[in-house]
């Protein structure tokens, strides 16, 4: 298959090796995540470990629209990794994206980063009201949540599964952004700031322990962040609840 490969100038030397994993990702590697429309796996680059993302072939509109009007989400991914990075906010390091493009558009992509050995996600947090140093993490990811939106970063995905977590001692943590080609990079008002939390799903103890460090860094009333917060993931998880209840009697239906 005919392959385009855009490699970052620290992997260039590395071309020939890193389109030989692509080639061989459905053979080789051990498998991270399966999901319906993409698979990571995880494999060596000479002595490094690395993921390797693979984007399933778009259907015929959108592989045009991928071909004609938009960047694919293999490229995406790697340009919004180095614009994090430029603007000191971490994610595993972009090594290279890979593109399979024909007459008719694009067909499959793959995105190549960094493996980042982490702890725990911020999944953890929410199912675990116990957890050690709850309140110093929520914390720390409200500064790191601040310091994006500062930087006109909008995650889309900002959701419990898309932070990965470092755990570096003495209560000082790291985070990690993944999934990285849905975002917008805009001016955020403090309406869109605190919508931008509500995919976290947290808790109304969690709420307060954000908008409290939010309103401190923001210079807003931690009262009104606290409103607004709660108010958008109130809305969010009825939202979400209401969906999953109608397709399951939708299901329901069709037995």
């Amino acid at each position: 298959m005919p392959l385009n490969i855009y490699t970052h100038p620290d992997y260039a030397f590395q071309k020939d090796l890193i389109l030989n994993l692509v080639q061989q990702f459905h053979n080789e590697g051990e498998m991270l995540v399966k999901g319906s429309r993409n698979i990571i796996k995880t494999n060596f680059l000479g002595d490094e470990k690395v993921n390797l993302k693979y984007f399933k072939r778009p259907n015929a509109m959108n592989s045009v629209v991928y071909s004609l009007l938009r960047p694919s989400k293999a490229r995406r991914s790697f340009e919004y990794a180095q614009y994090l990075l430029q603007h000191e906010i971490l994610t595993p390091f972009p090594i290279a994206y890979v593109e399979e493009r024909t007459a008719t558009g694009l067909k499959e992509s793959f995105y190549i980063c960094r493996h980042i050995d982490y702890d725990f996600t911020f999944r953890e947090l929410i199912h675990d009201p116990m957890f050690e140093n709850r309140k110093e993490i929520l914390e720390q990811f409200t500064e790191f949540t601040f310091k994006m939106h500062e930087s006109r970063v909008n995650f889309l995905d900002h959701s419990p599964g898309n932070t990965l977590i470092v755990n570096k001692g003495n209560a000082k943590y790291d985070f990690y952004l993944i999934d990285l080609n849905r975002m917008k990079f805009e001016d955020m008002g403090i309406e869109a700031r605190m919508d931008n939390f509500k995919k976290l799903w947290p808790s109304r103890t969690m709420v307060k322990i954000i908008a409290e460090k939010y309103a401190e860094l923001s210079g807003q009333s931690a009262d009104k962040l606290y409103g607004i917060l709660l108010g958008k993931t109130l809305q969010f998880k009825r939202k979400i609840t209401k969906k999953k209840y109608l397709k399951r009697k939708l299901k329901g239906k069709k037995k």
